[in-house]
């Protein structure tokens, strides 16, 4: 019998599905998509790393349960999420003859959710796919929300759908498995809900985060109080017209840095989002919007947690600053080609900023470069 800790409904109509959190899960899956999805064939979506630690209790609880399921394998990291590893996918889910009212199985971090749901979201016009979260990264933003896509030389996540899942599955016996590296990455996205406009949460991780990452009852309540969160945002801006844009505090530097070092292991995406918000909140400071000490406040939990906060904390050399802008103008917030970024007026006030100067972001990446 699974044990449920916590549910999660995301509200969106016809659209709607539920967030289920707990131990074991994985071990349970078969029977859980036996009830829910009765008749389904799977196409399970995995990348090399995950198939070696998880894939196998997924299988055997689906063989357990009588379910039908096929395996298409990637490799690991961010690269993955192109062009190539789409094709591959929807190939393979072609080749597996799986029919568009059969399910995909997206079982990874964030790139195979965002990939897995982009190939589900074209295949046969639009297949139905099932998010089950390895990563605490995962769990707490990407598999939520229904965005899915791959990268562009361009920059990230340019090219993609919105795609809701029918069904997401947070085990939080999968985080124990994840690098002391992998699991920082992911808590820097818990952080971020408490910057948008929670700042007690963000006390109350300041408070528990040694809890949170031991692995007691506080890492999944954090993990449930984030999908509540985003669950809130989506429900409101489901494609992101609106305030779901405070979503991505932090991700304008943070996109810029990460196709800055080749979405390499040079810098992961929840090591870039670090970064990226200590820049917002001291950018933010620097506009004469934010007290300094919030800024401070900030990287100083980010740094206690085992994450990089400065641009010098990135290893090997960076690109020119006129690189970097060249990227931010590719950010997806960009428009009519006037710079967009997620601002703050301290902890938990962030905003939205239209038209930003972008000879005031240029002069402010020289000087965090020299700091």
């Amino acid at each position: 019998m699974a044990q449920i800790s916590h549910t999660v409904h995301v509200a969106l109509g016809e659209r709607a599905y539920d967030i289920l959190i707990g131990p074991d899960l994985l071990d349970h899956a078969g029977a859980i998509l036996g009830e829910k999805f009765p008749g389904c064939r799977y196409g399970i979506v995995t990348d090399t790393e995950v198939a070696r630690a998880q894939l196998p209790r997924l299988l055997a609880s689906l063989d357990k349960a009588g379910l039908a399921h096929q395996t298409i394998t990637v490799p690991a990291g961010e690269s993955t999420k192109s062009w190539e590893h789409v094709q591959i996918v929807v190939e393979g889910l072609l080749a597996a003859k799986l029919e568009r009212n059969d399910l995909v199985i997206a079982l990874g971090g964030g790139v195979v959710g965002d990939l897995a749901g982009f190939a589900a979201s074209i295949t046969r016009r639009g297949m139905d796919f099932v998010q089950m979260p390895t990563s605490l990264l995962a769990q707490v933003d990407s598999s939520v929300g229904g965005k899915t896509g791959i990268n562009s030389p361009h920059g990230k996540n340019l090219v993609g759908a919105f795609h809701q899942p029918k069904l997401v599955l947070a085990d939080l016996s999968a985080l124990d498995t994840l690098s002391p590296r992998q699991f920082a990455a992911g808590y820097a996205e818990v952080v971020k809900y408490g910057l948008i406009d929670d700042p007690e949460f963000f006390e109350w991780l300041e408070a528990n985060h040694a809890e949170i990452f031991a692995g007691g009852p506080a890492r999944g309540e954090a993990i449930a109080r984030c999908c509540a969160h985003k669950a809130r945002v989506v429900i409101e801006d489901e494609r992101e017209t609106g305030v779901r844009a405070l979503l991505n505090l932090g991700h304008t530097f943070g996109h810029a840095l990460e196709k800055d070092t080749g979405y390499s292991d040079r810098l992961l995406h929840g090591e870039g989002v670090s970064i990226g918000m200590v820049l917002a909140h001291t950018f933010s400071n620097r506009l004469g919007l934010a007290p300094g000490q919030d800024a401070g406040r900030v990287a100083a939990h980010l740094r206690k947690s085992g994450l990089p906060t400065t641009l010098a904390d990135i290893p090997g050399s960076l690109g020119s600053t006129e690189t970097l802008m060249a990227a931010i103008a590719q950010d997806k917030k960009v428009s009519r080609g006037a710079l967009t970024f997620i601002l703050t007026r301290g902890i938990g006030q962030a905003f939205i900023e239209k038209n930003v100067d972008p000879a005031k972001v240029s002069a402010f990446l020289e000087e965090m470069r020299k700091a």
